[in-house]
């Protein structure tokens, strides 16, 4: 997996603007097993499959996501599917993996707002509305996915988050309760509320964007984009 590195021990609830605030750096955490030295094929091979997947997700749903169905879809045999990922909880956690990695990679060293380079707020604002697009594409794998509450907020990758956010209010309000601050925040981004707001009260993504948007205004007492 690719995961940002965060701090491990608690972080002081208040911030002085003196502080140097760093962005967060990648690294390589997890079982990767021979990924680092694949032969070319076979990545080409593995990154088929997982868009092969993830188009039966689209279409399907998870639950209709079987190792023969995307060895069908991705023209291969079933057994390359299952030498790649192991079973199907192998392959789903591998397209969870592919997306995380993608969209740290856009948030920690991506072109801006969403990356370095652009003011806090604007960057804040563009976190929020790539993850709500992110969560709401593949809703049904991250439903699938969703961690039991005593590990809700242990996932590595939700640490990362967190840690991003709790990064740019500390430079956008330095004197509030960043960590705090950013559970809240990130609360508004939870694929199970998402489901909810979306698939059974029917509201539109512009609807959830635009209530992120004037959350981080609110929170950070700065003007919402026209």
């Amino acid at each position: 997996m690719l995961y940002a590195v965060f701090m491990s021990t608690q972080l002081p609830p208040f911030t002085t603007p003196e502080r140097p605030v760093e962005e967060p750096e990648l690294l390589q955490l997890g079982v990767m097993e021979d990924e680092p030295c694949l032969r070319a094929d076979a990545a080409r091979n593995r990154a088929r499959l997982l868009d092969a997947a993830a188009r039966l997700i689209a279409e399907h749903g998870a639950a209709g996501v079987t190792m023969e169905a995307v060895a069908a879809q991705a023209c291969v045999g079933k057994g390359t599917v299952f030498r790649r990922f192991g079973d199907r909880t192998g392959l789903l956690t591998a397209l969870l993996d592919h997306s995380e990695r993608k969209f740290q990679a856009a948030f920690l060293g991506g072109p801006p707002p969403l990356g370095p380079g652009a003011p806090p707020v604007e960057r804040l604002r563009a976190f929020g509305w790539a993850l709500l697009r992110r969560f709401v594409d593949e809703l049904d794998l991250q439903l699938a996915a969703e961690s039991t509450p005593e590990r809700r907020y242990a996932v590595p990758a939700r640490q990362v988050q967190h840690a991003h956010v709790v990064m740019l209010l500390r430079l956008a309000v330095p004197d509030a309760d960043c960590e705090l601050l950013a559970h809240t925040l990130m609360a508004q981004l939870n694929p199970v509320l998402i489901h909810h707001l979306t698939k059974q009260r029917g509201m539109p993504l512009e609807r959830l964007e635009a209530g992120w948007t004037d959350m981080v205004a609110r929170v950070t007492c700065t003007e919402p984009p026209r």
